[in-house]
């Protein structure tokens, strides 16, 4: 995540206005600005302030000599403002780079954890925009607590699995049978839809020499659950963490969830479970060791 300080805004401000004035040849006249909600508005107003006989503030874009926002984000709101007003320049406090997570003074919590406060903006904008009102009883505390909650559901992209795969060699001695673990809890959330899909999985490997904790394989299915996911990218993400960490002769993973996306919205048919499977070493290569992970999973 980057923050932007109150000396960085003022910073990119100067250079903002810099380019608006070397962009337009407008005479007298001052540059009309028109700042998309809520953010352009912010920058509109802050050059207005620090140049006022340079700039002006307009209440609809037909009028403005360029719109102006706080940031370029995925770009999806630069694109509605270039095809709905053709020809009108779009200019940016900030042009988001990779996937880095920009955060405002403005958009800050005064409280101590101004991490949450970006998350809670979102949830009160979406709570405004179903028509709810922010102030009644139940929702007040809503955005915190849905921020609380989303870093819980996506807390996966913050640990490392490779630094779990601690392995041990005692105990493993000889053994070089199947280690199953059935209906290992999974929540994730849908990448598509940003709704759950929940369900288990069934995961299991054959020992080279090594050994893994037990509690670290459901661990493995947890971190990567709790991302923005796709089954089947979940599936192959956890066979390939065990079989690159851990070096056995074989993994199998096998997923079964239901997917809210499609329960309650869409074709809305519940109780749908969507199977995947991953096989890595032997288990794709020997069918007599596929069939037995397969049939050992079956029996749940």
């Amino acid at each position: 995540m980057i923050e932007f300080s109150v000396q960085d805004v003022m910073t990119k401000l100067r250079a903002l206005s810099g380019e608006l004035l070397d962009f337009f040849n407008i005479g007298e006249r001052p540059i009309n600005l028109y700042g998309v909600p809520r953010g352009g508005v912010f920058v509109a107003m802050q050059l207005l302030a620090a140049r006022s006989s340079c700039f002006s503030i307009v209440d609809s874009p037909t009028a403005a000599d360029c719109i102006i926002d706080d940031i370029i984000d995925s770009g999806k709101t630069k694109e509605f403002f270039r095809q709905k007003y053709p020809g009108k320049p779009f200019f940016v406090l900030q042009e988001k780079a990779g996937s880095e997570w920009v955060v405002f003074p403005w958009e800050k919590k005064l409280e101590s954890d101004s991490s949450l406060g970006s998350g809670e903006d979102i949830a009160t904008r979406l709570i405004q925009w179903v028509g709810e009102d922010i102030t009644r009883g139940g929702l007040v505390k809503t955005p915190e607590r849905f921020a609380k909650a989303w870093r819980h559901w996506t807390s996966g992209y913050n640990v490392d699995p490779s630094a779990l795969l601690k392995t041990f060699t005692d105990g493993a001695e000889g053994y070089d049978e199947m280690v199953v673990l059935k209906s290992v809890p999974v929540w994730s959330q849908c990448e598509h839809h940003l709704a759950p899909f929940f369900g288990v999985a069934h995961v299991a490997y054959i020992p080279d020499k090594r050994i893994i904790g037990l509690s670290k394989i459901s661990r493995i299915v947890d971190i990567f659950a709790r991302r923005l996911q796709v089954q089947e990218r979940l599936t192959n993400q956890v066979a390939d963490a065990l079989s690159e960490g851990l070096q056995p002769q074989g993994v199998g993973v096998i997923l079964e969830c239901r997917h809210t996306c499609m329960e309650s919205r869409g074709i809305q048919q519940a109780g749908i479970v969507t199977s995947t499977c991953a096989l890595r070493g032997v288990f794709a290569e020997d069918a007599a060791c596929r069939a037995e992970f397969l049939g050992a999973a079956r029996t749940v």
